[in-house]
C-alpha cells in the first residue's frame, strides 16, 4: 500500500491530454478555453452615452451658455451625427456621442420647453456621462485567456467579439464498467442472492455533471469475458472507470487482466478507508481507475482521485475546501480516513458533522452526507473545532 499523498502525486504525473475541439458559444459554459479570445475592436467601439439626456459642447458651456436649442435626436444604433455649435442633441443611453459633443447632461438635470433645453445644475465636467472609446479594452487586448473555465459572463464576451465558435480542450470519452454476477439493472427485481446496480449510476451522474460523455457497460465475473470486453473498450475510450473486481476475491480478475492487456499499473491499494483496494494505471491512449465495489468506497475514490485527475488533465484550478469538525471523531487505524459528513455554513464557517454509517457498503448513509472530510493517518483522535480538508459531492 502507498499513502494518499503518494497516490495523488502519481496521478499528477499521469495527467491525460485529449486535444482540442471547436464548439459554438452556446455550448461553451463550463468548458476550458484553448485559445486566447481577443478584442476585435475597441470596447466600447465609440464614445458612448451613459445616460439619457442632452449632448453639448464643453466649449459652449465655458462661454456661459446654459440654454441650448435642441437640434435633433441621437438614438442608440443610429449613425453618428455632428453637433451644431451653440445647440444640443437629445441623446439616449448607448448611443454614439455626436461629433463635437463632449458632455452628456441627464434629463433629470434639464428642462426642455419650446425646443430649448435649459440646464438646472451649476457645474458640469468635460466627458461626464460618457463611456470613452476603448476605455474597457483596446483592439487586440486579450479578454479571456486560454486555460480559463468559461462562465455565463464569458458568453457575453464571446458574442461581443463575434466569436460564434470557440476552441476548447476536448473532454475525455469515458467508459463506465460495472462487474459482478450479483448485479441486476435498477428496473429489475433481484433474486435473493442479487442486488441492483447503484455505483455505476452514481459515477454516471458525476460524469454528467462534469459534462463528460460516457457509455455504460456490464461484465460478468468471467476472466475470458472480462479480457475480451475490456480489450475492445481500451481501443475506443480514453477514460475507463470500473467498479468492483479489484480486491482479493477469487474472481477479482481486473488487475490481472489489465496488466495482460498492456495497461501499466501505477499503484494498487492505498492506505485509506474507505477505498483501500483502489487500482490506477494507464497505457498510451487510456487511463483506468479500478474502484472497489462498495458504494461509499467508489464515491470516495472518485471524489478524491478521479476528480483530481480530471481537473489536472483539463487544467482546471480548484481551490481546496476546508471545514471545522462539529463533533469529535476517533479512528484508530493508521490509515487516512475519509469520513462521511454533512456540511453546513454556520456564521461564515463550514461545519462538518460526521454521519454514522455501517461501513463502506452502507449506501443509505450517503443520502445524509454532503461529502467526505479527510482525516490524516498520523492521528487517531480528531477533536471538535479542528479544521480539515473536505471533498464535497
Amino acid at each position: 500500500m502507498i499513502p494518499v499523498k503518494e497516490a495523488l502525486a502519481i496521478i499528477e504525473q499521469h495527467k491525460g491530454s485529449f486535444g482540442s475541439e471547436v464548439i459554438t458559444f452556446d455550448q461553451s459554459v463550463g468548458r476550458i478555453l484553448d485559445e486566447d479570445v481577443t478584442a476585435d475592436r475597441d470596447f466600447p467601439p465609440f464614445n458612448r452615452a451613459a445616460m439619457d439626456g442632452i449632448a453639448i459642447s464643453f466649449v459652449d458651456w465655458e462661454k456661459g451658455m446654459r440654454s441650448f436649442p435642441v437640434s435633433g435626436e441621437q438614438f442608440a444604433g443610429a449613425p453618428q451625427q455632428e453637433l451644431t455649435p451653440r445647440s444640443c442633441l437629445e441623446i439616449m443611453t448607448g448611443a454614439v456621442v455626436p461629433k463635437g459633443a463632449d458632455i452628456v447632461i441627464r434629463y433629470e438635470d434639464v428642462t426642455i420647453e419650446d425646443g430649448k433645453a435649459s440646464v438646472n445644475i451649476e457645474e458640469v465636467s468635460q466627458g461626464q456621462n460618457i463611456h470613452p472609446q476603448g476605455v474597457d479594452s483596446e483592439a487586440g487586448t486579450i479578454l479571456i485567456p486560454a486555460g480559463k473555465q468559461l462562465t455565463i459572463g464569458d458568453v457575453g464576451i464571446l458574442t461581443s467579439v463575434g466569436k460564434v465558435e470557440v476552441k476548447v480542450r476536448r473532454l475525455p470519452k469515458a467508459a463506465l464498467i460495472s462487474t459482478g454476477d450479483e448485479l441486476v439493472e435498477p428496473h429489475e427485481t433481484p433474486l435473493p442472492h442479487q442486488i441492483r446496480k447503484s455505483n455505476i449510476y452514481t459515477l454516471a451522474m458525476l460524469l454528467e455533471k462534469a459534462g463528460i460523455d460516457f457509455t455504460i457497460f456490464h461484465i460478468n465475473d468471467s476472466k475470458e469475458e472480462i479480457t475480451r470486453e475490456i480489450g475492445e473498450i481500451l481501443k475506443t475510450y480514453n477514460l475507463i472507470l470500473m467498479s468492483g473486481g479489484v480486491s482479493k476475491g477469487k474472481r477479482d480478475y481486473i488487475p490481472e487482466v489489465l496488466e495482460e492487456l498492456g495497461v501499466k499499473k501505477h499503484f494498487h491499494r492505498v492506505m485509506q478507508r474507505p477505498g483501500k483496494p483502489l487500482w490506477f494505471g494507464s497505457n498510451d491512449s487510456a487511463t483506468v481507475f479500478g474502484f472497489p465495489g462498495n458504494p461509499v468506497s467508489t464515491l470516495a475514490c472518485f471524489m478524491v482521485y478521479c476528480r483530481h485527475w480530471l481537473n489536472r488533465s483539463l487544467g482546471i484550478s480548484i481551490e481546496e475546501q476546508h471545514a471545522k469538525l462539529g463533533k469529535e471523531i476517533k479512528f484508530e487505524k493508521e490509515l487516512t480516513f475519509f469520513a462521511s459528513v454533512s456540511v453546513k455554513n454556520e456564521m461564515g464557517e463550514l461545519i462538518a458533522r460526521p454521519i454514522k454509517g455501517n461501513g463502506s457498503g452502507d449506501l443509505v448513509s450517503l443520502s445524509l452526507a454532503d461529502g467526505f472530510i479527510e482525516l490524516p493517518a498520523e492521528k487517531s483522535v480528531f477533536k471538535e473545532g479542528e479544521v480539515y480538508r473536505i471533498h464535497l459531492f
